[in-house]
């Protein structure tokens, strides 16, 4: 597991406790409600530094002068 999805599993844990305590999340509906947050602040954490991962293509690369 690498830092960013600890990163995220706190945060999804702290989102849980607040639905929690607001009587929005319960035993039964746990399982449905983690995924849904989890997958919800991951996509957000990925979509956020696309431009970071996104690959330059070829004609923007820089050739090594000899």
């Amino acid at each position: 597991m690498n830092a960013d999805d600890e990163k995220i599993l706190k945060v999804t844990k702290e989102v849980l406790v607040k639905f929690i305590e607001m009587g929005t999340v319960s035993p039964t509906n746990f399982d449905e409600k983690f995924r849904s947050v989890y997958w919800t602040i991951k996509d957000t954490v990925v979509s956020a530094r696309l431009s970071d991962l996104e690959v330059p293509s070829p004609s923007e690369e820089k050739t090594p002068e000899k």
